[in-house]
């Protein structure tokens, strides 16, 4: 944990994180940290292993933005876990703030009874490592990010949203179909792909499967894949990695 953080022991490394925040990118490995949350001390992301992670921030505990999208995941929490998905949220604030939240949107008109963890970053340590910390929107808030990790542990996609702008919980569902139907079948997903659509076949990369090609364009070749087919190898997927 301490060889972790040693960067934020260092004061012009910290001025420079102000002024040069860093992002992960898609691709790269997701930053590793131990952290406490209210479901427990975890490490991640290896203690979920084999799962798809949806990691995302939001500014302040207590807002009416921040609530109502914790009560949307979490009335679409089934779905995710169908999907074999781990949902971690992260603010800039204290386990006990987290709790007393926690506690007051199950308690609410119309709340619901959070079970995912919420990660305890006081320090902004870990919002930090994430690239979450905007300075130009805020330097002790993170923005609404969303990161989704694949079970290899690599991040696939990366959102951010305003302050002032709620996250859309089905395009994050959606993402996540399209990238594991990418994986699945070695296929890409077009513009507004929704499961059951048809889905994109690679490209031809030589002359004569340009030439041996049987639509038009050559470049741009559909496949029918059928919905129930998609969520069937996902549930099979899901099933094996337990």
């Amino acid at each position: 944990m301490d060889d972790l953080f040693d960067l934020y022991e260092c004061g012009e490394c910290a001025e420079n994180r102000t002024n040069n925040p860093t992002i992960p990118l898609i691709g790269a490995k997701a930053p590793k940290f131990s952290a406490s949350t209210t479901n427990g001390p975890i490490d991640f992301p290896g203690d979920f292993q084999g799962k798809w992670i949806v990691f995302f921030s939001h500014p302040s505990d207590f807002t009416p933005v921040c609530t109502s999208e914790f009560i949307a995941f979490q009335r679409e929490l089934d779905e995710f876990e169908k999907l074999n998905v781990q949902l971690i949220g992260l603010s800039v604030g204290a386990l006990s703030s987290h709790l007393a939240w926690i506690e007051a949107i199950a308690t609410m008109k119309n709340g619901a009874a959070i079970t995912f963890p919420l990660i305890d970053d006081l320090s902004g340590k870990i919002a930090e490592i994430y690239g979450m910390i905007h300075p130009d929107m805020s330097s002790t808030h993170a923005v609404r990010a969303v990161f989704i990790i694949d079970p290899q542990e690599t991040i696939r996609a990366i959102l951010y949203y305003p302050a002032v702008l709620g996250r859309n919980i089905d395009e994050i569902k959606r993402m996540i179909v399209g990238l594991q139907t990418g994986d699945t079948f070695g296929v890409a997903t077009g513009a507004n792909w929704m499961p059951g659509n048809d889905v994109l076949q690679p490209a031809p990369t030589t002359v004569k499967q340009m030439r041996a090609h049987k639509q038009t364009p050559w470049f741009m070749t559909y496949k029918k894949l059928n919905k129930d087919v998609i969520f069937s190898k996902i549930r099979k997927q899901k099933s094996e990695k337990k």
